[in-house]
């Protein structure tokens, strides 16, 4: 997370891609050590990589334009990706006797607001490895401009996560956000402009993580340093809603520490911010699957009333869904902490710009916390009760108590080491829709979203064969 405001800042500036084949070639060449060493990643495997290199030599020989759309369920999928472009596509290329005229880097997408708490490193070495920022909280012409330009134009493709951000979930598929469509619509228009006739596909590409071997011990041990945390003391009683007794009675332990997540939010908010949940229609069922319903209905109550409390400091209205709250939020924060009007205040001005930066700073933490807790699902456990969701929501709840604590939540501890898979989809033809893209304004959203669900569903279909 950015770190706290004490004075009000210039506008955040746009920080334009570099592509530096030198800083690519000594990241490609510490992948390897760095994988297993700082992500537990012990073993790698990619499926249908022959599409990704007959993209290539298409890309590179003038006929095809294309996007890879990829799931994003973890801050380590910029590594995963990179090593399969820089090291796996290449060498299956090789298997068949096929030279490419370029190396197989791509330009990619990401959020502005990365550098902020990720650091000046980050700041330096994201665009020279071909990365272009965008802001998410609105439209960002300075970005979108230059994500069309490069996906039109750059001797490289480019990557976009449509998901928008990390979901923390390896089989599941958060709902995409329809830039990645539009992109390629785009791209179509600006060819055509140029008097050029490349086709244009999106790529469809899933990522999934698992452990080598489930890590019981380890999700216990963490728990018990959780339920430390919390202040909670006692073992609670197996809620009695999983076969396996042993699940069952771990399960009973992450849904007391998520019940206590919740009381402790909404005392919080109850007594510092005036706002408390309604009351449950039912009372709780301590040995039934009420129990888990009404944990899922407080968690959406508690985002709702996190989120007021930031609105009304913003000055906002609560449209849209969680999402677009969040977005609106954050850039709201931002519009008071990134100042426009820096050198025309006097120094009184100043003094009370610093202070709107401060508050800034403090209520958005309210947003951050939202988009935390939106990550926990009710039922992603009892649907499949592997080592391997235990392990996630486990840590993410673990990063919930670390950003209250003000403790770097993007550090979490390591569980045990883990495999990797990417699938490469299909690719999903724009140039196709384009007719009905160019119709008028009603069709052209259509397209977006026929093309958006498209891409949703080869996401969707591609984790479902995982699980």
């Amino acid at each position: 997370m950015p770190q706290f405001v004490s004075r009000a800042q210039p506008p955040l500036a746009f920080i334009p891609q570099s592509l530096t084949p030198w800083v690519i070639e000594t990241v490609r060449f510490l992948l390897p050590l760095w994988m297993p060493w700082k992500l537990s990643i012990t073993a790698v495997e990619a499926e249908n990589l022959e599409v990704l290199v007959k993209l290539y030599q298409e890309f590179q020989a003038g006929d095809t334009r294309f996007l890879l759309a990829f799931r994003h369920p973890s801050t380590k999928d910029p590594f995963a990706m990179s090593n399969m472009l820089w090291r796996l596509v290449p060498k299956e290329a090789s298997k068949s006797g096929i030279r490419f005229k370029m190396p197989t880097y791509s330009h990619f997408i990401y959020d502005r607001g990365i550098p902020l708490w990720a650091g000046q490193f980050v700041t330096w070495l994201f665009p020279r490895l071909g990365g272009t920022p965008i802001l998410r909280g609105k439209a960002d012409r300075m970005g979108l401009r230059a994500a069309r330009d490069l996906f039109a134009n750059s001797p490289y493709p480019i990557a976009v996560a449509p998901e928008g951000g990390t979901n923390e979930h390896s089989e599941i598929v958060s709902p995409l956000e329809p830039g990645v469509a539009q992109l390629g619509f785009w791209c179509i228009e600006d060819l055509l402009k140029a008097g050029r006739s490349e086709k244009v596909v999106i790529v469809p590409l899933n990522i999934n993580y698992r452990y080598v071997s489930a890590p019981w011990t380890a999700i216990k041990k963490l728990l018990s340093e959780l339920e430390v945390k919390v202040g909670l003391s006692s073992t609670p009683p197996a809620p009695g809603l999983l076969a396996d007794q042993d699940a069952d009675a771990l399960y009973g332990r992450v849904l007391q520490l998520g019940e206590c997540l919740l009381d402790k939010m909404d005392h919080f908010y109850s007594k510092y911010y005036h706002l408390s949940r309604p009351p449950e229609l039912e009372p709780t069922d301590a040995q039934g699957s009420n129990r888990n319903t009404q944990l899922a209905v407080r968690l959406q109550q508690q985002l709702d009333i996190a989120l007021q409390v930031a609105e009304a400091h913003f000055g906002l209205s609560a449209k849209g869904d969680v999402i677009d709250r969040c977005r609106r939020l954050e850039q709201a924060s931002f519009d008071r902490i990134y100042r426009q009007d820096l050198d025309q205040l006097t120094p009184l001005e100043r003094g009370m710009a610093d202070w709107v930066a401060q508050e800034a700073s403090l209520k958005i933490k309210h947003m951050r916390m939202v988009e935390r807790l939106t990550m926990v699902s009710g039922t992603y456990i009892l649907e499949k009760p592997s080592g391997d969701r235990f392990a996630e929501i486990v840590l993410i709840l673990w990063k919930i108590v670390a950003f209250t604590e003000g403790v770097d939540p993007h550090s979490p501890p390591s569980l045990g080491p883990k495999a990797l898979k990417m699938t490469i989809s299909d690719p999903i033809s724009v140039s196709e829709r384009w007719p009905t893209y160019k119709a008028d304004r009603r069709s052209a959203k259509k397209a977006v979203d026929e093309l958006t669900q498209s891409i949703q569903t080869a996401l969707e279909e591609m984790t479902a064969k995982e699980l």
